[in-house]
């Protein structure tokens, strides 16, 4: 007997229903693992470096197909353990006296900026903007203890290593999801992207690279102590276009500030040369080879998924939206409209 059995609509009404409650719970197990996503997407990049590092083992040093991954991993990890060393004991005091500087070198700032009502309005927008966002409840978190960065990095070199192993385990995985019929236009939008963010990541070591020599020759001359402490921070940060730069000139102005108006000057001065030469010159160049977004386009996105995903997903905003961009292009533009992009 199935005097019970819904009829054919209610069974259609009931499948509706169970599948937005699918899509619900898919929805909100995404958004509880943000930093999560965040993370994989990090280990992601760092398997695409590690194959970089291997293809340049095997076209330059010859070095057997087996033996390159590993050379690659052995690679990142002590470009990982030069960095601690360099923060760490080479640059520990100047870094020590950077992080004691920072709040009091910001409350001074904000102390001298209120001082005009435009000032006092820009101070209170700063404040509430950065109280209520992701970014700002990370970076508490953060200030608290180090344990959440510590197990973070772990994960994210733990995932690198795994996605460099094997990564066509994983491509193959993802194009299952998709159907027969736009697999092969799924497999070649990946691959547009995986040699895309290797190029990209390319130029951004030799942008980085530049931005940190130049400005800390600059500071260096300017007379602002803790110049390569704040060359190599001002390195780091050009890998978030806009933001990192931007921030990265605050703790400088502030040390040039303690010294006189004479470092002030000049710290004020370097930032704008190197500014001017990095934006105009050696961008352009090294970019047009690679991918070319729009500027404000490239500002707001970082901004837009620095408040999604938070301090982390500030780190890695510029490379997501690479992905992002590529993407599209393969996808949208290329494959579903039939432009000859």
């Amino acid at each position: 007997m199935n005097r019970l059995r819904p009829d054919a609509e209610d069974a259609r009404f009931l499948r509706r229903v169970v599948l937005l409650i699918l899509i619900g719970a898919v929805a909100v197990a995404l958004y509880r693992a943000l930093n999560l996503l965040i993370l994989a997407f990090g280990s992601m990049l760092g398997a695409t470096v590690i194959h970089a590092l291997a293809d340049i083992y095997g076209r330059r040093l010859r070095v057997p197909e087996r033996a390159r991954v590993p050379a690659g991993m052995v690679t990142v990890l002590a470009s990982v353990g030069f960095l601690v060393w360099l923060f760490g004991y080479q640059f520990g005091s100047q870094v020590n006296a950077l992080v004691l500087a920072l709040p009091g070198l910001l409350s001074d700032l904000a102390a001298w900026m209120s001082h005009s009502p435009v000032g006092a309005r820009i101070v209170e927008a700063v404040e509430a903007a950065f109280a209520g966002s992701r970014i700002a409840q990370d970076i508490g978190g953060l200030v608290q203890g180090s344990g959440e960065l510590l197990l973070n990095c772990i994960l994210l070199l733990a995932g690198a290593m795994f996605f460099a192993a094997d990564p066509g385990i994983y491509r193959r995985g993802a194009l299952l999801l998709v159907p027969r019929s736009k697999r092969d236009a799924f497999a070649d939008a990946l691959d547009d992207t995986a040699e895309t963010l290797r190029l990209w990541l390319r130029a951004q070591i030799i942008l980085m690279t530049s931005m940190g020599v130049l400005i800390g020759l600059g500071l260096w001359i300017s007379g602002v102590p803790s110049a390569a402490a704040l060359g190599l921070l001002a390195g780091l940060s050009e890998f978030i276009p806009y933001v990192g730069p931007t921030a990265a000139m605050i703790p400088a102005l502030g040390l040039g500030a303690t010294q006189g108006t004479g470092p002030l000057i000049g710290a004020l001065v370097t930032y704008a040369v190197v500014r001017l030469l990095q934006t105009n010159f050696i961008t352009p160049f090294v970019q047009a080879r690679v991918i070319a977004i729009p500027p404000a386009i490239t500002l707001f996105a970082i901004i837009a998924i620095g408040m999604v995903f938070g301090l982390f997903g500030l780190f890695f905003s510029a490379a997501l939206l690479v992905v992002i961009f590529t993407l599209i292009r393969s996808l949208y533009l290329r494959e579903t409209l039939g432009e000859d992009v």
